[in-house]
């Protein structure tokens, strides 16, 4: 049954996640924490450092760690099938369409309305992630934000965006931070 749980979840996830892996999370979140309680909100945002860390679309790579720790290798199989699935499927039956009505405008303006939801959903996921961040799971007050978080954040943010360093490093340099504050803090 559980086998069964993970590919129709992920299969879910795969059929609807458009507009890449950003898009998903909440997809993702609400298959793996609302609806099964697979991982907890503070391992679901792990999970997504995880996933942007290691090669691959956090679509797939979050159907691969979820099913390797709910039902081990088989598991793992079961979920990245479902996940990457719709999108075999998908892909071959619009690349066919597209590339015979590409230059239709209906089709032009369908894609283009697709965005703001897009938008919307990537949005939806990082405030989510941020709230985790920056209040531990607990509820949203201004005495209970951590803002050692809100500094590293602010700092990767600045880096991301202004010395074109890469996301690799970027996490790297936070861990690290976070480590020497918890060492020499004790935070």
């Amino acid at each position: 049954m559980i086998y069964l749980q993970l590919f129709l979840s992920f299969l879910q996830i795969g059929l609807f996640s458009f507009g890449g892996g950003y898009a998903a999370m909440p997809l993702i979140q609400d298959q793996v924490v609302t609806r099964y309680g697979w991982l907890s909100m503070a391992e679901f945002t792990d999970l997504i450092t995880i996933s942007q860390m290691t090669p691959g679309p956090i679509a797939v790579n979050s159907a691969t760690f979820v099913g390797i720790r709910i039902a081990g290798i088989p598991g793992a199989l079961v979920a990245t099938f479902g996940c990457i699935l719709p999108s075999c499927i998908l892909v071959t039956a619009i690349a066919r369409l597209y590339l015979k009505y590409r230059n239709m405008s209906v089709l032009q303006g369908v894609l283009g309305s697709l965005r703001p939801a897009v938008v919307a959903m990537i949005a939806s996921a990082g405030i989510s992630i941020l709230q985790t961040a920056f209040w531990g799971g607990a509820a949203v007050t201004f005495s209970g934000i951590s803002w050692l978080m809100v500094a590293l954040f602010v700092v990767a943010f600045l880096l991301l965006q202004t010395h074109r360093i890469g996301p690799i490093q970027v996490m790297l340099l936070a861990g690290l931070a976070r480590m020497g504050a918890s060492l020499l803090l004790g935070i």
